[in-house]
């Protein structure tokens, strides 16, 4: 009797709700880079520790090693952001003319996030290079940034070095969250400006071919409105090629609520006034350039204890690839690769955490233009659609947050460009191609198999005369081939 009642409350909660999906095909709304997925390599040492915890083990720049090789491979390429919060004080042993170069140390509270000055030899930069060329990773640096003007010489010492030796550097980013009121440190939008064309130059003279010609990016930071305002005017035409901004908007990484904001609606919206204002700002004042994500963890200080490398994480990195994608933002780095709980790999055995293969996906089916798409039905069913990458048709992320609510989706096509209501119900020929992540004994708060093969990802075919069904709490990645939208033509 126990068990009949339990099973019958299972079945009196769960419901179906159809909704109509309708999808603007006439023209993009906007376009990230192809390469739109992007992950960082960060610096923590093993005893980088938060709330009675230390979740970084060997997974820094100075520790790694090439065990994580496959699961980079699986992109190609990959965008990887090599820097992090200790950024500002890395010194390149270049010359070999730092006596004792050693990595990061735990100090007193005087020194920046309570660690010394690191050293990066440059033996560990060969290293991290043949990593980089063996997966085809594209690598983002930054440069060390102190109060005052750039002390560049350093940088270029590391510029020259790795020309030498033939690494290919895809951009240079300059600093780190030392923007508006900064983290540890902050510069004046002015200084930091007039250090951005230095280093604009500097990259001109080392790198004159400009077919080759990396790309600079800055500040690095969290978006403040005055200070990035002032900083792109002050900048100067044609200096920066990518405006990049961090965002950590689910608080703290022991915040308890962090599992209850990446399931509301309400909580995940919050932040899109951020991502329009920055596309604003550079459509004022650096129309030129192009707004990057290129650091994003959602919780800060390593992440969500028990949250971020389970299932749920889900619902929040994959609305915030779609949710930037809309304001034309052209690069989403996740932190990190490896390392804390926020890692898309396990820090010890690299293992795949859910996330990344929300990440392989949207890499795989998820193109370059971005289409708007619609629905009136409920908050908690988050659609963002694609043109779908090298093929016809159009891809869309369908992310339902609801625990006790499936969805039917049926979809209409919109291509009236004056407005009003014409649009019409599509009718589906080709069978559509279907990714659904679901968690495993849905929990949520669950893992994945304890293997490190990179399992090779095919669609499901399905009956294109039924609607598309989005289970309770998962994720569908949906390709619809005979879908004839004219902005992907």
């Amino acid at each position: 009797l126990t068990f009949f009642v339990v099973f019958l409350s299972c079945l009196l909660v769960s419901k179906a709700e159809k909704i109509e999906v309708v999808v603007e095909g006439a023209t993009s709304i906007a376009q990230t880079d192809e390469d739109f997925i992007c992950v960082t390599l960060d610096w923590w040492p093993t005893n980088k520790c938060d709330y009675n915890q230390c979740p970084w083990g060997q997974a820094g720049l100075f520790n790694l090693n090439k065990i994580l090789e496959k699961a980079v491979k699986a992109f190609n390429p990959l965008r990887i952001r090599v820097g992090g919060s200790l950024q500002d004080q890395v010194v390149y042993n270049v010359r070999n003319n730092i006596e004792n170069c050693q990595p990061f140390q735990k100090q007193d509270k005087d020194f920046l996030f309570g660690f010394s000055i690191g050293c990066l030899d440059m033996k560990r930069w060969d290293e991290l290079n043949e990593f980089f060329n063996q997966t085809r990773a594209k690598s983002e640096i930054e440069k060390t940034l102190w109060v005052g003007d750039w002390y560049s010489h350093n940088a270029r010492d590391l510029m020259s070095y790795t020309i030498s030796k033939g690494y290919k550097i895809d951009s240079y980013e300059l600093g780190n969250e030392l923007c508006g009121s900064g983290v540890s440190a902050k510069i004046e939008a002015k200084q930091y400006a007039k250090d951005m064309a230095t280093l604009k130059n500097l990259v001109k003279e080392m790198y004159p071919n400009p077919k080759t010609q990396p790309k600079v990016l800055g500040p690095g930071g969290f978006y403040d409105k005055k200070w990035f305002d002032t900083f792109l005017d002050a900048s100067g035409h044609d200096v920066i090629d990518g405006v990049t901004h961090h965002i950590y908007n689910l608080g703290p990484g022991n915040n308890p609520d962090v599992v209850h904001r990446v399931q509301d609606p309400f909580f995940l919206t919050q932040i899109a006034q951020t991502f329009k204002d920055v596309s604003n700002a550079i459509d004022k004042f650096a129309p030129w350039s192009g707004a990057w994500v290129s650091e994003s963890g959602g919780a800060y200080n390593s992440g969500g204890q028990l949250v971020s490398y389970t299932f749920a994480f889900g619902f929040w990195y994959l609305d915030q690839l779609g949710m930037t994608s809309i304001y034309n933002h052209k690069v989403y780095c996740r932190q990190a690769l490896t390392g804390g709980n926020y890692a898309l790999l396990n820090t010890t055995t690299f293992i795949p955490n859910p996330d990344y293969y929300g990440a392989l996906l949207w890499h795989k089916v998820m193109g370059s233009k971005v289409l708007s798409v619609t629905h009136k039905g409920s908050p908690y069913l988050r659609v963002y659609s694609h043109c779908a990458k090298k093929e016809p048709g159009i891809s869309f992320v369908f992310i339902n947050l609801s625990k006790n609510t499936s969805f039917e989706i049926d979809l209409f096509h919109d291509l009236n460009l004056n407005g009003g209501s014409p649009s019409f119900e599509f009718k589906r020929h080709k069978e559509p191609e279907e990714y659904h992540l679901t968690p495993k004994d849905g929990n949520i708060l669950s893992k994945l198999s304890d293997s490190l093969e990179i399992p090779e990802l095919k669609p499901k075919l399905v009956d294109g005369l039924k609607p598309i069904s989005i289970a309770a709490h998962s994720i569908a990645f949906v390709t619809i081939r005979d879908f004839n939208a004219p902005a992907c033509s």
